[in-house]
C-alpha cells in the first residue's frame, strides 16, 4: 500500500477553516453592531497569532522541556527518523528528547523544513524497536500531512473569543453604565458560543488528524500491528504515572500520540484524541486490507 493524500483530512482542514471564518465574521459583525471597541483586541490577537505561527514549535519544546539532540548522542533514534522521513519524501526533522516518566512522542513545527520529532526518554525504555519506529512514523505523518500548522492557525478564533471571555469582568468595570451593560452581557454570551463552536471544530479536526497519522504510520512501516502494540503499551502505562508528572506536560496534550491526563478523563466530545479502542479498530481494519483479507 502506497502513501496517498488523505482527502478526508484535507477537506476537514478546509471545512474547519471555512466554518471558523464564518463564525469569526459573525462574531465581528455582532461586536461592530454593538459598537464594542474591539480594535485593540484584534491587534493583540493578531500579534499572538503571528507569534504562535513563527514560534509555536519553540513554545512546545520549551513547555515540555525538550532539548534537541545530535546524532552522536542518539544515533539509532536519528537513523530511524532519517529513514522514515526519506520514505515519506521529507527532509530529516530535528530530533528532540524530553526527560519525563510519561512515555510519549510528538511532532511540531510550521513546515517540514523546520519540523521537530521528539520522544520522551521513558518511551524508548517502554517500547521495542518496531513499536518505537511505528510511533516515530506516526509523528512523521503529522509532518507530511501539514496538519500541525492548520490546527495552530485554526485556534485563532477560539483564542480571540476566550480573550474576551477572560477579560469581560475587567472590561465591564470601565463600562458600567446601564445603557452599556446589556450590550456587554450580550457580547459575553456571544463570546461563549463562539468559543464553544470553534473549540468543537478544532477538536473534531484534531481527532481526525490522529486517525490520519495512524494510517500514515501503518503505510510507512507496513506494520500496523506494531503501532497497535505501542498505543496499547503507552495507554496502559499512563495509569501508573503520578498525576503531578503528567501535569508537567499536560499542556501539550494536543501534540502527543496519547494524551497525558492528570485528572478525570474529559468528555469524548472535547477530547483532542479519539478513543484508543477506535484507533485500534481502524488499524486492524487497515491491516486486513494490507494483507488482502
Amino acid at each position: 500500500m502506497k502513501w496517498t493524500r488523505d482527502f478526508g483530512l484535507t477537506m476537514r482542514m478546509f471545512l474547519t477553516s471555512f466554518l471558523l471564518l464564518i463564525v469569526y465574521l459573525i462574531f465581528l459583525g455582532i461586536l461592530a453592531a454593538l459598537g464594542f471597541p474591539f480594535g485593540s483586541l484584534l491587534v493583540i490577537a493578531a500579534v499572538m497569532a503571528f507569534l504562535q505561527y513563527y514560534f509555536s514549535d519553540k513554545l512546545v519544546l520549551w513547555s515540555t522541556r525538550t532539548r534537541i539532540v545530535e546524532e552522536d548522542e542518539y544515533p539509532e533514534l536519528h537513523r530511524m527518523v532519517e529513514s522514515l522521513a526519506a520514505r515519506a519524501g521529507l527532509p530529516k526533522p530535528k530530533v528532540g528528547i524530553t526527560a519525563s516518566p510519561v512515555p510519549n512522542a510528538f511532532a511540531t513545527g510550521r513546515s517540514p523544513k523546520n519540523a521537530v520529532v521528539a520522544v520522551t526518554d521513558s518511551i524508548m525504555r517502554t517500547l521495542n524497536r518496531e513499536e518505537l519506529e511505528a510511533v516515530l512514523a506516526h509523528e512523521i505523518s503529522h509532518v507530511k500531512n501539514r496538519d500541525m500548522l492548520t490546527l495552530t492557525m485554526a485556534s485563532f478564533v477560539s483564542m480571540l473569543a476566550f480573550l474576551i471571555m477572560r477579560n469581560w469582568i475587567f472590561i465591564s468595570l470601565f463600562n458600567n453604565r446601564d445603557n452599556n451593560m446589556g450590550a456587554l452581557i450580550l457580547v459575553y454570551v456571544v463570546s461563549i458560543v463562539v468559543w464553544l463552536v470553534s473549540t468543537l471544530l478544532t477538536r473534531a479536526l484534531s481527532r481526525y488528524r490522529e486517525f490520519a497519522a495512524d494510517r500514515g504510520s501503518a503505510i510507512l512501516t507496513e506494520n500496523p500491528r506494531a503501532l497497535i502494540s505501542a498505543l496499547t503499551k503507552i495507554s496502559g502505562r499512563m495509569d501508573y504515572i503520578p498525576a503531578e508528572k503528567k501535569q508537567e506536560i499536560e499542556g501539550a496534550n494536543a501534540f502527543f500520540i496519547i494524551p497525558a491526563l492528570s485528572g478525570n478523563t474529559l468528555m469524548e466530545l472535547f477530547s483532542t484524541h479519539p478513543p484508543l479502542e477506535k484507533r485500534v479498530a481502524a488499524l486492524q481494519e487497515l491491516e486486513a486490507q494490507m494483507r488482502g483479507y
